[in-house]
């Protein structure tokens, strides 16, 4: 059976979009945002991380983390300290991981909720197969700087193409 490629990656967004509304909405009853439970998730897993890798590890730009950053660490939910070179580090709080605890709790309600259609021999296929196609192309991509069209530097062989 053939499946359109564009239905299936809009059910994938669907998915993942639905996922993120019911934690945005229910997160903010524990006092932070999707993206902020993500940070200090992060920032859990890796104390002592830089800002950059930290951007990598929460999928975004080193500017968009460090204005978060910032955010969290004005809400007293992180210290950010100055590591080797320009190099800031970040770790949480006591009260970051209050606020990573309860937005984890929140989580895995949701989470629970939305997989329940799934038994758990499903659940580790759909796992395995977004992994498999999670890591397409990886090694050929620079997560750190997002290209756009216009800021791209032509290839000697586009330059000669477009002479």
């Amino acid at each position: 059976m053939a499946v359109d490629l564009e239905t299936l990656g809009r059910a994938v967004k669907q998915a993942q979009y639905r996922h993120h509304r019911a934690l945005d909405s229910r997160l903010a009853a524990v006092g932070t945002t999707l993206a902020q439970w993500d940070a200090l998730r992060a920032i859990a897993r890796s104390p002592g991380a830089s800002g950059h890798d930290l951007a990598l590890a929460t999928f975004q730009g080193d500017q968009a983390f460090g204005t978060l950053a910032n955010r969290l660490a004005d809400r007293e939910l992180i210290e950010r300290r100055r590591g080797h070179g320009r190099r800031i580090e970040h770790r949480l709080t006591p009260e970051g991981q209050r606020v990573l605890e309860a937005g984890q709790s929140v989580a895995a309600e949701v989470l629970t909720a939305s997989f329940a259609p799934l038994d758990g021999k499903e659940r580790a296929v759909l796992l395995d197969l977004l992994t498999r196609i999670g890591q397409i192309g990886a090694d050929d991509v620079d997560d750190s700087v997002p290209k756009r069209p216009e800021d791209r530097e032509d290839t000697p062989a586009e330059r000669a193409s477009t002479g």
